[in-house]
Order: C-alpha cells, then sequence, then structure tokens
C-alpha cells in the first residue's frame, strides 16, 4: 500500500517530461501557454480472447494507469495459444493455453500454474519446500529421510503405497 501511495505521490507532484509549448499574443500581451501531452495508443492487445470484441469504429479512448491497469486487463482478458515442445519428456508438444486477468498472471509461478506437466513439477517442489521446513531441527526424521532415499525398494515401496489405482477415487485427507 505503502508503494502505491508513494507512486501517487511522485506522480502527482512531478512535472511531466513532455512539456509543449507556444507563444500567443493577446492585446499586444505576450503569454507562453502549455499544452498538455496526452498520448493514443490505437491496437489490438487481446491476442486470443475469447471476449467478444466491437468493431475498430466502435470502440473509444479509455484511461490507463497504475491503478487500474489490472482492471482494464481483465476486461480485455488477452489470451496466448499455442504448443511448444515438451522438454520435460523430451518428445512431443504441450499446448499452452493461457488467458491474463493481472499483471501478477505474468510471473513465472503463475505461468508454471497454468501449464499442467509444469504446476505438477511446481507442487512437487513445493511439498518438498514444506518437507523441509517441517523437518529443520529434527535429526531423527532426517535420518530416516537419509535412509528411505538410500534404499530404492522401500521408496518404491512407500511410491506405490502412496498412489491410488486408476478406477479409485482419490482418498480424503486426513485431519
Amino acid at each position: 500500500m505503502a508503494i502505491k501511495s508513494g507512486q501517487r505521490f511522485i506522480r502527482e507532484n512531478r512535472k511531466p517530461r513532455v512539456h509543449i509549448e507556444y507563444e500567443v499574443e493577446t492585446y499586444g500581451a505576450r503569454q507562453k501557454v502549455e499544452l498538455p501531452f496526452v498520448m493514443g495508443v490505437i491496437s489490438d492487445l487481446s491476442g486470443k480472447s475469447l471476449k467478444d470484441k466491437k468493431a475498430a469504429e466502435a470502440r473509444e479512448f479509455i484511461d490507463i494507469d497504475m491503478d487500474n491497469f489490472d482492471q482494464r486487463m481483465e476486461a480485455v482478458a488477452p489470451r496466448v495459444a499455442f504448443a511448444v515442445d515438451n522438454t520435460l519428456a523430451g518428445e512431443g508438444k504441450i499446448a499452452v493455453d493461457m488467458t491474463f486477468n493481472s499483471m501478477n498472471d505474468f510471473s513465472p509461478g503463475e505461468i508454471a500454474r497454468k501449464i499442467e506437466p509444469l504446476a505438477k513439477l511446481l507442487e512437487a517442489r513445493t511439498q518438498l519446500e514444506d518437507l523441509l521446513s517441517y523437518m529443520d531441527g529434527k535429526h531423527g526424521a532426517q535420518d530416516l529421510l537419509d535412509k528411505v532415499l538410500q534404499d530404492p525398494a522401500l521408496l518404491q515401496a512407500i511410491s506405490a503405497a502412496r498412489q491410488p489405482a486408476a478406477d479409485e477415487p482419490p482418498s480424503e485427507p486426513r485431519d
């Protein structure tokens, strides 16, 4: 919140970088008149958005600033859809279909959550980080984990016991 108010203070109290002035003579007196610098962008930035778009001549200019940028982005709902090489499995392609509703959607973590194979890897990483923080300072747990990791048969047995069969629904977490 402090960042937004600091940025707002700078925006409201800083002189603009572009100054367009001209001199006007009215009734023999010269005056300098400064014109405001206004920039308009005409572009279709929605990509492959699923939302209906108005015809170009029916569109109106909208004010976009740092305070309403996410709202404007959500209204446009820019979307990308393409296929990339599957470097995880080494073969085939991964379909990528993402819609962006805010600037946060462009962060690496959010992009990974929207692509299924990457989402699974991110979830595994999160679980390993949770395990590491849970085990912090518990030497018995660390020794047990080291023993499990050193014994491939035990590791495979634990992995098989944890995965439900294909025809069974996943079990509910216990409290």
